[in-house]
């Protein structure tokens, strides 16, 4: 397991702006990456439960917003079945909409971004950048054996779909992982073993971290200038 690089004082400076913005919601944002059936979704509900995060699906959003019967349900359909990417305006106002619509703090955004212009989209519509990023690193001969054998009636649960999936997973992901690691936001778990295996690397990274909130600054915990989200 790779440690968050870097200590957390090098990100203060860029927190401490986003609270500048009395209209931004303060929040501690988790950004989880792997491939299709590396276990990311599983891994986040354990989170969620055991830390009190959010679980926002990135995935899961788009496939309500084509049952909304909305204007772009089609063309978000036709493309989670060509296994491309969805736009990136489309995903992070999504995205945006459930961070708003809750009271929570911490999120863990499950399957998000997916590429370089998914990330710079996020970064310029909502304002932030993630506090830390997590990654699920899986062979694609397990990932491709998981996704065929859940059988959740997904469209783009087929081998087909999947292999284009892979392709994009490969071309797209990896720059953004490659991105946040330059700037020591990366947690690599390796994704191979059974459900609570894998969550017994995962559990460290949470239970290691402590979380400064818009509530502890409102009750005069921490100064503006020098707040961090993330101590380690």
């Amino acid at each position: 397991m790779e440690a968050v690089d870097g200590p957390a004082g090098d990100r203060r400076g860029e927190k401490a702006e986003a609270y500048d913005s009395p209209s931004s919601k303060k929040a501690f944002i988790t950004f989880v990456i792997g491939g299709p059936g590396s276990g990311k979704g599983t891994q986040c509900s354990k989170i969620s439960e055991a830390f009190g995060f959010a679980h926002l699906s990135a995935g899961d959003l788009l496939r309500k917003e084509i049952l909304s019967n909305s204007d772009n349900g089609v063309m978000i359909c036709n493309t989670i079945k060509e296994g491309q990417i969805v736009p990136s305006e489309i995903t992070v106002g999504l995205i945006q909409r459930a961070i708003e619509s809750t009271d929570m703090d911490k999120f863990l955004i499950d399957g998000f971004p997916r590429s370089d212009e998914n990330r710079i989209a996020f970064e310029k519509i909502v304002g932030v950048e993630p506090d830390l990023v997590l990654y699920f690193d899986c062979s694609e001969e397990e990932m491709v054996k998981r996704v065929l054998s859940r059988n959740q009636g997904r469209v783009d649960d087929n081998i087909e779909t999947l292999k284009k999936r892979l392709e994009v997973f490969n071309e797209f992901n990896v720059p953004v992982i490659n991105y946040y690691r330059g700037k020591g936001k990366v947690c690599k778990i390796d994704a191979v073993g059974t459900e609570e295996q894998v969550f017994e690397k995962v559990r460290p990274i949470f239970a290691n971290l402590r979380y400064v909130t818009i509530v502890d600054l409102l009750s005069g915990c921490l100064d503006q200038k020098s707040s961090s989200y993330l101590c380690s």
